[in-house]
């Protein structure tokens, strides 16, 4: 078996849902508490045992290159105020060993295009797809770490999926699943933002994907469909058309999505509740705040 020791992070997005905010500094630097988004995307990635990080980028995402690189002049002034433990922080974002691959790419096509993009860096093998945007809590093991053992076990791609309510079928990618035991399904078909009344099923597709190689045959050669862009989705219902095998799993944990106002909100108050210096000051505030004239 191949190991997973890539993953491709989709980063070039404008971010507009978040505009001012957006404006200068990308969505994925938005900071949860006290690390932007591509952080927890990166640390989930080598919980699971990634190597190799590739960031899609554009012109407009250099903060996310620089949060990763190394900052003498700040390392020098914490290193000369004795904050030894800040500095060890901020040089350890990415372990020695692991290395950080960033692309350009050239316009904005969609999910499927970004991801062709990396075809170069990733080669012949397996590789992980994580969508900052989407950020899970997965408890005692990451959710990508989850999806690791279900690929170790079948050597087939995975997809992670949560069950959504029907009439939100409409903003995914929505699966045809064929369900193998607890938590894993056979994928007979894939389908992009179905309505509701077209849905296959409640089994929505999040950012989090285990791709074998041959996706980049299809999406080398699908049209563009949703938007005028080339759907990742979309490649994928090709792989299983040609026989591959390709899996859903709903994981262990919460998903937030952070590509929305409410969802960023809602990861912000639950990841602050359970912060180590913060959560006993944090909760008394909530308390007071809910008893006050803001809950009435």
């Amino acid at each position: 078996m191949q190991k997973i020791r890539t993953a491709v992070f989709p980063v070039a997005g404008l971010g507009t849902r978040f505009l001012p905010a957006t404006k200068a500094s990308p969505k994925e630097m938005l900071p949860v508490v006290d690390k932007p988004l591509i952080q927890y995307a990166v640390e989930e990635a080598l919980d699971a045992g990634i190597e190799q990080m590739i960031f899609i980028t554009s012109s407009s995402k250099r903060a996310i290159e620089d949060h990763f690189d190394r900052n003498t002049e700040l390392e020098n002034e914490l290193r000369s105020r004795g904050k030894f433990e800040m500095l060890d922080m901020i040089r350890h974002l990415v372990p020695d060993g692991v290395s950080c691959i960033y692309i350009r790419q050239p316009e904005a096509l969609g999910l499927g295009h970004a991801v062709l993009c990396a075809q170069p860096a990733v080669g012949n093998e397996p590789f992980a797809v994580i969508l900052a945007d989407d950020l899970i809590d997965g408890g005692e093991q990451s959710c990508l770490g989850q999806m690791v053992d279900v690929y170790a076990k079948h050597e087939a791609g995975v997809l992670a999926v949560e069950k959504v309510e029907r009439a939100e079928t409409s903003k995914y990618g929505i699966v045809s699943p064929k369900p193998m035991y607890e938590r894993v399904s056979g994928l007979t078909g894939i389908v992009e933002k179905p309505a509701p009344d077209k849905a296959p099923s409640e089994l929505a597709v999040v950012g989090r994907y285990i791709l074998n190689p041959d996706i980049f045959e299809h999406l080398q050669t699908i049209p563009k469909g949703a938007g005028g862009e080339i759907q990742l989705t979309d490649a994928i219902a090709e792989q299983i058309k040609h026989d591959s095998t390709v899996l859903a799993y709903e994981f262990n944990g919460k998903r937030f999505d952070c590509g929305s106002k409410l969802g960023y909100l809602k990861a912000t108050t639950e990841f602050a509740l359970q912060h180590p210096n913060l959560r006993e000051a944090f909760h008394s505030y909530l308390e007071a705040l809910c008893k006050g004239k803001f809950c009435k």
